[in-house]
């Protein structure tokens, strides 16, 4: 597909103004460049000039004051018929979490006195087990999907573990990979049977992309056998490399058992596979992208063999953390660990959360939307511009990665120390959006090198329930600051605001401000069940 989308054009934009920014980055073209209001197509004399120009301009070059966007044009045959009436349009997200969010924004909003209706759609390959995805978030190298829900209470040993193989490719590659009309790629797809992602529109202009690959571990690695033979005959015949290393994404928390202690794991994959594998420094991690690269020089046979002892490695690393957190789940109730990032979110090898019902119909768990929590966070008065970052990038950012709402609330006084930064999403969603405040605070020194982290927080309880959670004589208080280390105060003589909602207030750092959080959201569960149950209790009664 050589044909190029220009977008993010000023009205004013003509051809020659075009012409002559190719021809200033030397980028070769051919044809006319077809100009409409705000936007331009151009043809490329193959795709090796299509990724470059892509590469050259994306983000990175303006043109009368807007920096160009520039993209593959999509085929018409693949676009949303909209000459009926009705106009549908399939969509895949990158996590339940996302799709959960779009079904909740979108059904009903009205678009040119059209009112959209969104539904969701099971995968075709839901038999099959889910394909699944790496953390929650966004990362700048591309990140796997995520298929369809796993029927609720289904027993885990049915599922098969998918851990997808991730690997990154240099981007003057991705265009020989994918063939021409994507024929390559449906060939490597067939013969392993597998299923290939190719994130190439993420992250413009970079070096290298992410590709994943579901299958089972022989079909990831007759995968990446093939991919790692065209990378090397596309090297030969373009000339621009002697050889192609093959660079494995593994998430962190695996990397450490792949290497072994004193590094005696990966000397010995070295040694059986006779290759010489480096792993990409920690300093490069961050929260938002917690994979390292794993890179692996030697011939393409000896290759593979190590990528077969790797994977085997992160795979076990993996069904180990399962098991882990299957029996540790209890500690936080309520939040899937799994949707937090704390482990890879794959599959269909994440156990259901404890609450799970057996026998429950196919996706009653994800077609129940979680519910919203509200919580105030207190952080000090001098750290909000880091929080918002410049031109509100890092708040924007943040509230993506966390699928959450956080808006910093204005100061009381004009000398107030202290801001209320309020978190609006489900329990996963705040796990992550308040851990990444008390990190931040953290980084930008806020709090000194051995000091720990420890803010406010307070979240609103129904006044009706206050009681349960400071229990007779404050004995649940008391159990609650023993077990989470969180001081915990329900202020007394509080007046109920207009929501009938009092206060709590929980003071500590982030893991017992969660632990906390989460068991006082328990109780008042537990509260609410009871009252639903005596409703349902009295009108059978009125029946009878």
């Amino acid at each position: 597909m050589n044909k190029l989308y220009i977008g993010n054009l000023n009205e004013s934009v003509t051809p020659a103004d075009l012409e002559k920014v190719f021809a200033e980055h030397k980028i070769s073209y051919s044809g006319q460049f077809l100009v409409k209001s705000g936007y331009a197509f151009v043809d490329c004399p193959d795709e090796h000039w299509a990724m470059k120009a892509i590469e050259t301009f994306s983000g990175k070059v303006e043109l009368q004051g807007k920096r160009l966007e520039i993209e593959h044009s999509v085929p018409k045959k693949q676009r949303v018929n909209t000459e009926s009436e009705t106009a549908v349009v399939n969509v895949t997200y990158s996590n339940r979490e996302q799709t959960r969010q779009a079904i909740m924004k979108l059904n009903g909003h009205q678009l040119e006195n059209h009112s959209l209706k969104v539904s969701y759609i099971p995968d075709e390959q839901m038999a099959q087990g889910p394909e699944n995805g790496r953390r929650g978030g966004f990362n700048s190298r591309g990140q796997p999907r995520q298929g369809s829900p796993v029927v609720a209470g289904a027993p885990s040993k049915q599922q098969p573990v998918d851990i997808p193989l991730r690997l990154l490719v240099p981007t003057q590659y991705v265009g020989a990979i994918i063939g021409k009309e994507g024929a390559t790629i449906r060939n490597i797809t067939k013969q392993t049977q597998s299923k290939i992602d190719v994130h190439r529109k993420e992250n413009a202009g970079a070096a290298e992309k992410a590709i994943s690959v579901h299958s089972t571990p022989e079909g990831c690695s007759s995968a990446c056998k093939m991919i790692l033979e065209i990378m090397q005959k596309e090297a030969k015949d373009t000339k621009t490399a002697d050889e192609v290393p093959l660079k494995i994404l593994a998430h962190n928390n695996f990397v450490g058992r792949l290497i072994g202690k004193e590094g005696r794991n990966l000397k010995k994959v070295e040694q059986d596979t006779e290759t010489k594998i480096t792993i990409s420094s920690l300093q490069d991690l961050t929260l938002y992208n917690p994979e390292r690269t794993i890179t692996v020089k030697g011939s393409i046979e000896n290759c593979c063999k190590a990528e077969q002892e790797i994977m085997k490695k992160v795979r076990e690393a993996y069904e180990n953390d399962v098991a882990a957190m299957s029996l540790q789940s209890h500690l936080i109730p309520g939040l899937n660990l799994a949707a937090v990032g704390l482990f890879p979110a794959s599959s269909s090898a994440v156990p259901p959360p404890p609450s799970s019902v057996s026998g429950a119909a196919p996706y009653s768990s994800f077609m129940q939307a979680p519910e919203q929590e509200m919580v105030q966070v207190f952080i000090p008065a001098q750290a909000v511009g880091a929080i918002i970052g410049k031109k509100g990038q890092h708040i924007k950012q943040l509230s993506r990665f966390a699928s959450a709402s956080i808006k910093i609330a204005p100061p009381e006084t004009p000398d107030s120390k202290v801001r209320m930064v309020i978190i609006t999403g489900p329990p996963e969603a705040q796990f992550k959006a308040q851990g990444r405040i008390y990190g931040k605070l953290k980084e930008e020194n806020f709090f000194g090198p051995k000091e720990e982290v420890k803010l406010e927080t307070h979240i609103r309880v129904p006044a009706s329930a206050a009681g349960r959670v400071i229990g007779k004589g404050g004995k649940t208080v008391n159990e609650l600051q023993n077990l989470t280390a969180a001081e915990v105060v329900v202020p007394r003589d509080q007046t109920p605001d207009e929501n009938e909602q009092v206060i709590v207030k929980i003071i500590g750092h982030f893991y017992a401000s969660q632990m906390a959080q989460r068991k006082i959201r328990d109780i008042l569960a537990q509260v609410k069940q009871q009252h639903q149950k005596g409703q349902n209790n009295q009108t059978q009664a009125r029946r009878k």
